[in-house]
């Protein structure tokens, strides 16, 4: 029997050594929580310091949130990297400009993670999006994935009621070389996008892919 392929997403910043590779490890980390095996998330740079390891202080934060950030080392963002990704999530409007400069096709799959996090809450709060896991026997990976491969489209559908007031609000401040308080605030720009997105995956998991509580 086939295996469902995971839902592919990637996580876009300029080094790929500050801010993505925060996001990379820490949606990983609580996707895995949610659904097993249901996800595998990347990440790259438009402009990437090829081949480093995240910085220490970007290493502390993914650690204090659970995530791991060993064996990293960044790449630069490239068409191939791009093939088959469900879901682009850069940290910028500024990184959402080069993604498509690099695929158009990907115009519809790509947000900046402040904004698709704020499209989520819209819709968890709205309650309209009622995740239906098939029959018992359904395969819940294979449901989780044809969600998720659905989901820019509804989150895009509600793009107008998750405006920020001041376009600045779709970006993630960049720390690189700058001091420990820049750190903070990238955390505190970041974080709630990942607990958002975090949540609405565990609201919409197939039942059977569930954590026990």
């Amino acid at each position: 029997m086939d295996i469902p392929a995971p839902v592919r997403i990637l996580t876009v910043c300029t080094g790929n050594i500050c801010r993505s590779p925060v996001a990379e490890r820490l949606l990983q980390a609580g996707l895995n929580q949610v659904v097993p095996g249901g996800f595998e998330v990347a990440s790259a740079g438009t402009r990437a310091m090829v081949d480093d390891p995240m910085q220490p202080i970007s290493a502390d934060i993914v650690r204090t949130f659970g995530g791991t950030p060993d064996g990293f080392a960044a790449r630069q963002l490239t068409p191939r990297i791009l093939r088959g990704v469900d879901l682009v999530l850069t940290m910028t409007s500024g990184h959402r400009g080069e993604v498509l400069q690099q695929d158009a096709a990907m115009l519809k799959r790509t947000f900046t993670i402040r904004e698709f996090a704020r499209m989520l809450d819209v819709l968890d709060a709205r309650a309209t999006e009622q995740h239906d896991a098939g029959p018992e026997d359904a395969d819940p990976l294979a449901a989780n994935t044809a969600y998720w491969r659905s989901l820019p489209a509804r989150a895009a559908g509600v793009r107008h009621l998750a405006l920020p007031a001041d376009p600045s609000e779709n970006d993630i401040i960049d720390p690189y070389r700058r001091s420990p308080e820049v750190y903070r605030q990238m955390e505190d720009e970041l974080a709630p996008a990942i607990i958002s997105i975090l949540r609405h995956a565990r609201l919409n998991a197939p039942v059977s892919g569930n954590v026990p509580n």
